[in-house]
């Protein structure tokens, strides 16, 4: 890389692998964190690292060395590994006198000085591309955390605040730092993990990967070098690294495998230190259909008759990390963008939908939910998707949007499709509003699929049998029934009575044909069906999970309560129900 971005840039401008506007964007932006233009093209796909590399030597008028680096014997005998690995270089060829090497950075002149020293030779440097250089030291060195690791800085000492950040900067622009923090994260795209979670314990600090819903611990840090690790974090997701004692949030567009993909940084002080979870959101790997989510052939045709009504409110029920958010765009996906006018609501912009208007909701400068929602309102639009409905305010919004004709797609937090119904109701919309604007809820939860590969015995792909994950749903579609109690405030085990007589399956149903089906394991759905234990009560008999309301165990046929003719349910002891005046039966 280069101090002289500027003369850099430009030298990518006319080689035409860069656009004068995209370098002016991107010197703003390599300024702000304090990072190099070549570094931050690269990170973001502006430019490969070949290109890089071809301008870095036209601008020093140094040799250029393209990939794939071939190393000689002696020269690889004349430094020593350490050397090698501190400083990020490869020793190509070697006389009595000289040392030919390949560098990313052949400005840093402390790795050609002790190049120099260790190997007693003038040193030859030569521009290669990062990757080119990684590869090299990987084929003939080998490169493993371990090892990188152990070249980490020690702890970083500084008697005041200016000079401390200085050392902290320093720091981040390491070679095993810069490549560690790499690897961290082409590893954790690699293995599928959907978060990064960098976290202090007690003298370590560990590195965790959650792989379909799951933590997995990878790496651990010695707490000398944790601060050095979290300030380069810090550093490319464009945060002060001075700052410590309050929550920062960042971003940083990364390329990987011919992939964009955008990284979210939250930090968070801890007791002793900081926390970094970084999550990965890949905005092109969105659901192209319905057909890929897992549903069962009813519940699919039953969520394409709410889409196809073109009005109301759909929402997507569950907890944070259930996959709401790929259902909404897979329904999305299927809907004509072409001759309707499709406007998306998020926070932040997760995946891209060709042919839709997708806002970033902002609330530091007055643009929520709800703010957004009212101006797009007055845009015209057909389908509105909300990222989630978190108050009152917005839900009132939508549903009365919904009344209006609009198609409303949003996401909302109960456990299952009738408690969002509650859950609206208890936010504070009014019920007629909620009865005349909602058409339907998917509930939803994923469990882990069987690894096709092992069929779940376990193997180096897949670790302990599972690999993917698929979702278990549960459907419910409004019926005047429903609507008539939702306007009269019924109450929740009213209402899921009301769902099951109209077709409503419940998710442990769901989840059990996904085992039927091979899909998942008994062992992984036993999370889901203790999750979903509010909505059902233990069998005395069985133990079997039986529905809040009904008459008796579903799996055993035992009678949990008893009924009058008239329909009340009868307590213990009584001789006669309280509301017929008829005799009760032994």
């Amino acid at each position: 890389m280069t101090t002289r971005p500027r003369i850099l840039g430009q030298l990518l401008v006319e080689a035409g692998c860069l656009t004068s506007a995209a370098l002016e964007e991107f010197l703003g932006a390599a300024r702000t964190r304090g990072e190099r233009i070549g570094e931050a093209l690269v990170r973001a796909g502006q430019a490969s690292g070949e290109d890089v590399a071809k301008a870095l030597s036209i601008q020093l008028g140094l040799p250029y060395a393209p990939p794939p680096l071939a190393a000689e014997r002696g020269a690889l005998e004349a430094v020593r590994p350490e050397v090698v690995k501190a400083h990020a270089l490869l020793p190509l060829s070697v006389t009595a006198r000289t040392l030919r090497a390949a560098m990313a950075d052949p400005l840093d002149l402390a790795a050609v000085d002790d190049l120099q020293f260790q190997s007693g030779r003038r040193v030859n440097v030569v521009v290669a591309s990062p990757d080119a250089v990684a590869e090299g030291i990987l084929v003939h060195y080998g490169d493993d955390f371990v090892e990188l690791v152990g070249a980490l800085p020690q702890e970083l000492r500084a008697t005041g605040i200016s000079e401390e950040r200085e050392a902290l900067e320093r720091a981040t622009r390491r070679a095993p730092v810069v490549r560690l923090v790499d690897r961290i994260l082409r590893q954790a795209i690699d293995s599928g993990a959907s978060d990064i979670h960098v976290e202090e314990t007690g003298e370590d600090v560990r590195i965790r990967l959650r792989v379909d819903g799951l933590l997995r611990q990878t790496l651990d840090l010695p707490a000398a070098s944790r601060r050095a690790v979290l300030s380069r974090i810090k550093v490319i997701a464009g945060m002060d690294i001075s700052v410590r004692r309050h929550p920062q949030d960042g971003r940083i567009p990364f390329e990987h495998g011919g992939r964009r993909l955008t990284l979210r940084v939250s930090t968070l002080p801890v007791n002793g230190g900081e926390k970094a979870v970084v999550r990965i959101l890949d905005s092109d790997a969105a659901a192209g259909s319905l057909e890929g989510l897992g549903m069962s052939s009813d519940d699919l045709a039953a969520l394409r008759r709410l889409l196809a009504r073109g009005e109301g409110v759909v929402l997507a029920a569950g907890p944070t990390g259930s996959g709401k958010s790929t259902t909404l765009f897979a329904a999305m996906s299927e809907l004509d963008r072409v001759t309707r006018n499709v406007v998306t609501l998020e926070d932040p912009v997760e995946y891209r939908l060709p042919g839709a208007s997708q806002i970033q909701v902002d609330r530091k400068v007055g643009l929520g939910f709800a703010e957004a929602l009212r101006a797009v309102l007055r845009q015209d639009p057909d389908v509105v998707m909300i990222g989630e409905i978190r108050d009152r305010e917005t839900a009132e919004i939508a549903m009365t949007a919904a009344v209006t004709g609009h198609l409303v797609l949003s996401t909302i937090h109960p456990t299952d499709a009738p408690g969002a119904v509650t859950r609206l109701l208890n936010m504070g919309v009014p019920p007629f509003l909620v009865a005349g604007g909602l058409s339907g809820v998917v509930a939803q939860r994923l469990v882990r699929r069987v690894c096709t590969t092992c069929r779940g015995r376990g193997c180096d792909a897949c670790l302990d049998g599972h690999r993917g994950r698929t979702g278990v749903y549960q459907v419910l579609t409004l019926t005047d029934a429903l609507r008539d109690e939702i306007s009269g405030g019924g109450s929740s085990a009213r209402l899921r009575r009301l769902a099951r007589d109209a077709g409503m399956k419940g998710l442990d149903s769901d989840a059990r044909r996904a085992v039927a089906g091979g899909l998942t394991t008994p062992q992984e759905i036993a999370r889901l069906l203790h999750a979903a234990e509010g909505t059902s009560v233990p069998c005395r008999h069985c133990g079997s999970g039986v529905p809040v309301g009904a008459l008796a165990c579903p799996d055993c046929g035992q009678k949990r309560m008893r009924r009058c003719a008239c329909g009340e349910v009868l307590e213990r002891g009584w001789r006669y129900c309280p509301w017929c005046l008829r005799p009760v039966r032994a």
